[in-house]
């Protein structure tokens, strides 16, 4: 085991752990990042069994029993990894109560601190220190941070020498060798790298494991906008997953960059590149989809913001020690009463300036006396840009909310299973940019005013809410618009509002298109025009008329940048003339056609990138191949999920003879389609799939599967009868008859 930092971390295990954990390949395994200690949190992530749920609950005699039950008779790993923060001897105890239980040998605990103090009251065994990496191995390791695998010829001439005296002060640690190698890596000359050889941070070293003064040296080289990009980061919890979307919220509301200049967006990847913050890689395996920061370069982002920014983040927090120029706080403490908070807290009104207090960030939600703490502490702030608050109820609110007329991000959370409504104030802020209303669950009622925040670009909430803006068009720089419904009121519900929202991208459902009368009318949203556009469905009741949408839907075609487009119960009888005989909308990656009555289908073939094709509940179609909907054994080279529902008169699925159709096809879902005879498995290869659904298709014969070592998940039903092929469990399904043919799964 390692250490991303060369500051000592202590491992309360014995030397010969790797060896045991090796051995444990079959056990329950779980880790967990824990710096303030609480029992029940720490429990509430054990996970359940394949037969129950997650049970989350305070009651810490009924979690325990939980725990030990699903543990029972089970080997289990559990690593607790940087704790910095454990009260007493006894609630150690208390945390491991449920895990004696167990009746299985060779569990284990793994604990990793940086405090000896809290390695000593924890141990079963003597701990293990760990160290930065031996010198020489470092040296390869930094170099490589530096070049890569590709080292100038003349580097051990001019640079190998000063490359190890900057090592030698790295203490070892591999997140000073990247981020001081990136550094390096600008400018390869010996000017640059005696300058970084000879900075005056080395002298504030502190110890033999401090490696901060290597990280301030990086940053000062950051170029100006970096540096206040990351000093404010400060404010965030340790740990905290970012977007960029988010991210730049933050930075354009705090006045760090402006929104309308186009390398803003890099900002987030200039601090990636120079090793400031890392890609995250999700459950899924994609990187990129959030950004975390590690925890020494969160020490440095609080150290070098210190006179401007404060995040309180413990209890024990001492209002006088706190520089009186703050102003940015976070709030990021514990839910538990302390009397010391109220006392320290009232000590904070006098010491720095509230009322022209810039941004507020509460990250939790608390109960009612801190609540009432920090209502009081900040009753008279007026200047705030921003504001992050959990309502438990309107009471909860600043006893300023309404006159907060700076706001430009505004973020409002509640809990789950609470009937609330939103402030009416909120239309008042006009400065406001952004309103995330991501994590509330009260009531989709907004303020009818509410299309007076006329600055607004970003609107985050559920699709709920963004259906009940009345005369949206005000609101001229949003930037998305989840869900639009046509005259769902007399006024302020016409396509016209739409028509007048030019920024507009990301995703658009509109409903209610059977209450569009005219061609005219559908012109008026100006889909052509939204160049950002990405996902577009166009829905119209099931119960409408079907000799006045052909129309309608010519005049509703969007821009070509469109990746995903959606037609539901459209009542008309023709495909539109964006879609057939050209589709003019061809960078379309996911196609769904629901409840149309066609007689012609459009030319998927002329779609070079679609990756998902559904077709649901459509009439008349009787054959998907080379003579209908332009298929040909060319294209859908792309396509990787095909969905077929309710298609009652769908007798045959097609391919050209020896085509090289779907050769990265994942996915077939095909049900409700009873005169449904011919798959073309026989003519065509996908050796890809992983999934195959067939449902309720009486006529259907297969042939033999295609050749693939990929398939997961295989499914035919008819009735209640079912033959499934499950890899997870590694079941070999060789013959079985369901109906008159015969299924081969390899």
């Amino acid at each position: 085991m390692s250490s991303t930092t060369s500051r000592s971390r202590t491992s309360s295990t014995a030397p010969t752990m790797l060896r045991r954990i090796s051995a444990m390949a079959s056990a329950a395994m779980l880790a967990m990042l824990v710096m303030l200690f609480a029992t029940s949190s720490i429990h509430n992530c054990i996970p359940a069994t394949e037969n129950e749920t997650a049970i989350e609950t305070t009651n810490l005699d009924r979690l325990q029993k939980s725990i030990a039950q699903r543990l029972k008779s089970k080997r289990f790993l559990i690593v607790l990894d940087d704790i910095w923060k454990c009260d007493s001897e006894d609630e150690w105890k208390i945390l491991l109560a449920p895990f004696t239980k167990g009746e299985a040998k060779g569990s284990m605990i793994l604990v990793t601190t940086r405090f000896p103090k809290l390695a000593r009251m924890m141990k079963t065994v003597d701990p293990v220190e760990l160290q930065g990496l031996e010198s020489n191995d470092f040296f390869t390791f930094f170099e490589s941070c530096i070049f890569g695998e590709h080292k100038p010829r003349d580097y051990e001439d001019e640079l190998d020498g000063i490359a190890r005296e900057i090592a030698s002060k790295l203490k070892g640690s591999p997140l000073a060798a990247k981020t001081v190698g990136r550094l390096l890596k600008k400018n390869l000359s010996r000017e640059h790298w005696n300058g970084v050889l000879h900075n005056h941070e080395w002298r504030n070293q502190k110890n033999d494991n401090d490696i901060i003064p290597s990280l301030k040296i990086s940053y000062n080289y950051l170029p100006f906008h970096l540096k206040k990009c990351f000093s404010y980061c400060a404010l965030y919890p340790e740990d905290y997953r970012f977007s960029d979307s988010e991210i730049n919220r933050f930075w354009i509301a705090i006045g760090i960059i402006d929104s309308s200049h186009p390398s803003d967006k890099n900002y987030m990847e200039g601090l990636v590149e120079n090793g400031f913050l890392m890609k995250g890689v999700s459950k899924s395996g994609l990187v990129g989809e959030y950004y975390v920061m590690h925890d020494l370069m969160h020490e440095l982002s609080q150290s070098v913001s210190a006179q401007e920014c404060l995040n309180i983040s413990d209890l024990d927090f001492r209002a006088e020690a706190i520089p009186q120029s703050i102003r940015h706080l976070s709030i990021t403490i514990e839910n538990r009463y302390d009397e010391k908070l109220r006392e320290e807290m009232g000590k904070l009104k006098g010491r720095i300036d509230i009322v022209n207090l810039r941004t507020l960030m509460i990250f939790r939600e608390y109960e009612e006396r801190i609540v009432e703490i920090l209502k009081d502490t900040f009753k008279q702030t007026k200047g705030l840009r921003i504001l992050f608050i959990a309502m438990e109820s309107l009471e909860s609110l600043p006893q300023s909310f309404s006159k907060l007329i700076h706001l430009q991000y505004l973020q409002i959370r509640s809990p789950y299973g609470r009937e609330m409504t939103l402030p009416s104030t909120l239309s008042r802020f006009y400065h406001l940019k952004f309103l995330d209303l991501s994590s509330w669950y009260g009531s989709s009622n907004l303020p009818r005013d509410i299309s007076r925040l006329v600055n607004l670009r970003d609107f985050l909430a559920k699709k709920e809410l963004h259906s009940n803006v009345p005369e949206v068009g005000k609101i001229k720089y949003l930037h998305e618009l989840k869900e639009f419904h046509v005259k769902k009121e007399s006024v302020g519900f016409d396509l016209t509002e739409l028509g007048e929202l030019r920024k507009l991208g990301g995703t658009l459902s509109i409903h209610n298109l059977e209450n569009v009368a005219t061609k005219e009318e559908a012109s008026d949203a100006k889909l052509m025009l939204k160049r950002d556009l990405k996902e577009l469905t166009l829905v119209w009741g099931r119960e409408q008329p079907t000799d006045v949408h052909a129309d309608i839907l010519d005049a509703l075609q969007p821009h070509s940048n469109l990746t995903a487009l959606g037609i539901i119960n459209h009542g008309g009888t023709t495909c539109p003339g964006w879609l057939c005989p050209v589709i003019r909308v061809n960078n379309l990656e996911t196609l769904h056609l629901h409840g149309v009555s066609w007689g012609t289908l459009p030319p998927f073939g002329q779609l070079p990138f679609l990756r998902e094709l559904s077709l649901k509940s459509i009439t008349g179609l009787r054959q998907f191949g080379p003579d209908y909907g332009g298929v040909t054994g060319k294209c859908l080279l792309q396509l990787k999920k095909v969905v077929f529902h309710d298609l009652s008169d769908l007798v045959k699925w097609v391919v050209e003879p020896n085509c090289h159709m779907f050769p990265g096809l994942e996915s077939i879902d095909c049900s409700n389609c009873p005169n449904l005879c011919v798959m073309p498995f026989s003519e065509c290869s996908c050796t890809n799939l992983c999934r195959l659904h067939i449902d309720g298709c009486p006529k259907l014969c297969l042939a033999p599967m295609p050749h693939t070592s990929t398939l997961t998940d295989f499914i035919v039903k008819k009735g209640s009868e079912r033959l499934s092929y499950n890899g997870k469990k590694w079941l070999l399904v060789s013959i079985l008859v369901l109906w008159p043919s015969t299924i081969w799964v390899k």
